[in-house]
């Protein structure tokens, strides 16, 4: 199917496996990715006749995650930083769970799952009849194809070779979230009819509501995302303290945690030092992000590699929030331009533009509350969370018939 075509599976019905129920599992490197990123689309697995399984690192959302009727399966792994050994160790862990819990469909979600899920599924199934239809989701090629470096050289071939080998499976789909990343995956090789392209995660829209627009002189910037340098953390930091420096009434928050297993991770320490500047606060992991938009008035996220599609910035443009996005894969996703538009594009890495961008809307009301409605209104069009539950459902089933087509 072409990038854009709509996904048409056959019907299918659901109790054609001896009777019961057919098994989904998702792989997944930590629990709190999985709730905010996976559960609308889970729940509506589970609604439509599914058993859930979720393989992932369980650390805070366990509980949750078991209170929504799905078996949790614990796995001794991170997002990075496993090593040789323990890259091993969690492929053959992850090998040994799909041979005991033999699904129908295995969901990878992101790179580091899609690796290790490929790996396992070889060694688990080794083509036998009963091999389970393969989901392989690229949320963004990000730094791994993008970057630069004596590390990235040697992993680069290695995603490709991975992702070539999942996109072969007679019963195997990737599922990019932007056309740029299903483009990039095409020009390796993979083809174009195993690339199914759904928009994002999600944002639930019955939930993050437009919002009023604050009162008061200063306006408020913020920024929700891990606190990674290349989420452009440092860049929206050194953009309000030069508007600060022209007199400009303008804060920065910035909202979300640190991430220890990331080396571009800011340390608490660096946060604190950068608080120390006036008009700079950070405010660490946020439970409920609505509150952020609340107060602040403009959304803000110059990543300095591609994005799939970043779900702060749907929830922020779902409460009305106009968007000041770096110029990458996954952002332009989000921000319309021309006529219309909901945000403003600005080249990664150079704080320049950024702070022209917002000093530009700092000085607009008009203009940010018709951004934030024309973004309201394009979440609603195409990032729902049910939309996204729907088209990920039709792929489910879609691969379920080529899989009993091939058997």
């Amino acid at each position: 199917m072409a990038l854009d075509d709509p996904i048409r599976p056959p019907a299918l019905s659901l109790s054609r496996n001896g009777g019961r129920r057919p098994k989904l599992l998702f792989l997944v490197t930590e629990d709190w990715y999985f709730c905010s990123h996976r559960l609308p689309v889970a729940r509506a697995a589970r609604d439509d006749g599914f058993e859930v399984v979720v393989a992932t690192r369980v650390r805070a959302h366990g509980e949750q995650i078991a209170s929504e009727g799905f078996a949790v399966r614990a796995l001794a792994w991170r997002r990075r930083g496993d090593g040789t050994v323990g890259a091993a160790r969690a492929v053959a862990a992850i090998a040994r769970l799909y041979r005991a819990e033999r699904p129908q469909i295995l969901h990878h979600v992101a790179l580091k799952p899609v690796l290790f899920g490929g790996l396992a599924r070889a060694l688990a199934f080794r083509g036998a009849a009963d091999s389970p239809a393969t989901i392989d989701a690229v949320m963004g090629l990000g730094s791994g194809f993008s970057a630069r470096g004596p590390g990235v050289r040697v992993s680069r071939p290695a995603l490709q070779l991975a992702l070539r080998l999942a996109a072969r499976r007679s019963n195997g789909h990737v599922v990019v979230q932007n056309p740029e990343d299903g483009a990039a995956l095409a020009a390796l090789g993979i083809d174009r009819r195993r690339i199914a392209l759904i928009r994002g995660s999600g944002v639930d829209t019955r939930r993050f509501v437009a919002l009023p627009m604050p009162e008061g002189a200063t306006v408020g910037v913020a920024l929700v995302s891990r606190m990674l340098r290349d989420k452009g953390v440092l860049d929206a930091v050194a953009a309000i303290r030069l508007l600060r420096a022209r007199g400009l009434p303008v804060e920065l928050v910035l909202a979300g945690p640190v991430d220890p297993d990331n080396s571009g991770s800011l340390s608490a320490a660096e946060l604190a030092a950068l608080c120390a500047e006036p008009g700079v606060r950070w405010l660490g992991a946020v439970a409920d992000v609505r509150e952020v938009w609340r107060s602040t008035t403009i959304a803000v996220l110059p990543s300095s590699y591609g994005e799939g599609v970043p779900k702060a910035l749907l929830e922020a443009a779902a409460c009305a929030r106009p968007i000041i996005a770096a110029d990458v894969p996954g952002c332009r996703e989000i921000v319309l331009v021309g006529n219309g538009e909901s945000g403003i594009l600005v080249p990664p890495r150079d704080v320049g533009p950024l702070a022209d961008a917002i000093a530009a809307l700092a000085a607009d009301p008009a203009r940010r509350e018709a951004m934030g409605r024309r973004g309201r209104a394009w979440i609603e069009a195409r990032f729902a969370d049910d939309i996204v539950a729907r088209q990920t459902l039709a792929l489910y089933r879609a691969a379920l018939s080529e899989r009993a087509a091939a058997r």
